[in-house]
């Protein structure tokens, strides 16, 4: 059974907006990265998934059930983190955790405990009887990924989990959420416009733009066979550019450097036969493996078939 399937899902606002398009993909279980620009349809993906919107049109299933008609069921086995900052200020982080455990249908004492631990997992135990209000906001991001553990969910859903955190608090976060994807077994998705980020973590990726679907494979599919090479000259690039150009080898400059699809076995040997014509001073040209945001820029985004995406060798 797919963690996540939708076949033609579509949801219309009025004045004729289309969050999301016919939306058609399956998801296994893992840690997923549902990413895109803002605006892009993560956010109602979401709430539809947790059935706080009714989709115009399509057919929608998570962890097998109906949203639209098993909302409550659905709810009781997800965990969600909210984007925004929804947390009062002048109660405990203790608090605030074990009451959102008790809405969840667990005993006072069984949701007391399940806070506390849902706090220590996510780094807050010592802290968990401060007011919410003094927190960094690295210390309320945690506290809204406690609150979406506590009822100890089948499938997390995190909406842009390192919004308003610096780089440090930014790797922080998803180290935590690697953890508690990998140690306790739960699928997770990550929804963030960050791409260069979430593929870090991630063993598949959805990627979503305007409300349609550009992509939706595991990413060691999206990388394998996808190296590059990096050339960088000192002078002369746009020399190289053009010469490289008429050779029929495609190139994409970044200041100084070029970065070539190794399409066929040979084009090492050929940038360097290039390089040595134009006699321009090499600094460097090796390898490496196309980064993920990279695939995403390339024109072959449309997905229009159903995709299938696993857990995959990411790590």
């Amino acid at each position: 059974m797919a963690l996540i399937e939708t076949r033609a899902l579509t949801k219309r606002y009025g004045g004729g907006v289309t969050a999301l398009s016919e939306l058609t993909l399956a998801v296994e279980p893992g840690i997923i990265g549902l990413v895109g620009a803002n605006g892009a349809g993560k956010s109602t993906f979401i709430k539809i998934m947790l059935g706080l919107l009714q989709p115009t049109a399509g057919e929608l299933r998570v962890l097998g059930l109906d949203p639209t008609t098993h909302s409550e069921e659905v709810r009781a086995r997800v965990g969600y983190m909210p984007e925004h900052d929804c947390l009062p200020s002048e109660v405990s982080a203790a608090e605030f955790v074990t009451h959102l455990a008790r809405m969840s249908g667990l005993p006072a004492n069984a949701a007391r405990e399940r806070a506390s631990e849902a706090l220590r997992h996510v780094g807050l135990y010592e802290e968990r009887y401060r007011q919410i209000g003094g927190y960094s906001t690295g210390m309320k991001q945690r506290v809204k990924l406690a609150q979406a553990l506590a009822h100890d969910p089948d499938l997390l859903l995190l909406d842009e989990p390192t919004n308003g955190l610096d780089p440090a608090g930014r790797d922080a976060m998803l180290e935590l959420v690697h953890r508690i994807g990998n140690e306790f077994g739960i699928s997770i998705v990550v929804c963030s416009h960050l791409l260069g980020e979430v593929e870090r973590i991630c063993d598949s990726l959805v990627a979503i733009d305007g409300g349609r679907l550009l992509r939706s494979a595991t990413v060691s599919d999206m990388t394998t066979s996808r190296d590059v090479l990096t050339v960088e000259v000192a002078e002369g690039v746009d020399l190289l550019t053009k010469r490289l150009a008429e050779l029929g080898i495609p190139a994409t400059r970044e200041g100084l450097s070029l970065t070539v699809p190794m399409d066929t076995e040979d084009v090492y040997d050929r940038i360097l036969q290039a390089v040595a014509e134009l006699d321009l001073p090499l600094h460097r040209l090796d390898q490496r493996r196309h980064r993920v945001a990279e695939l995403f820029q390339s024109p072959a985004v449309t997905s229009p078939a159903p995709q299938e995406v696993g857990r995959g060798a990411a790590n």
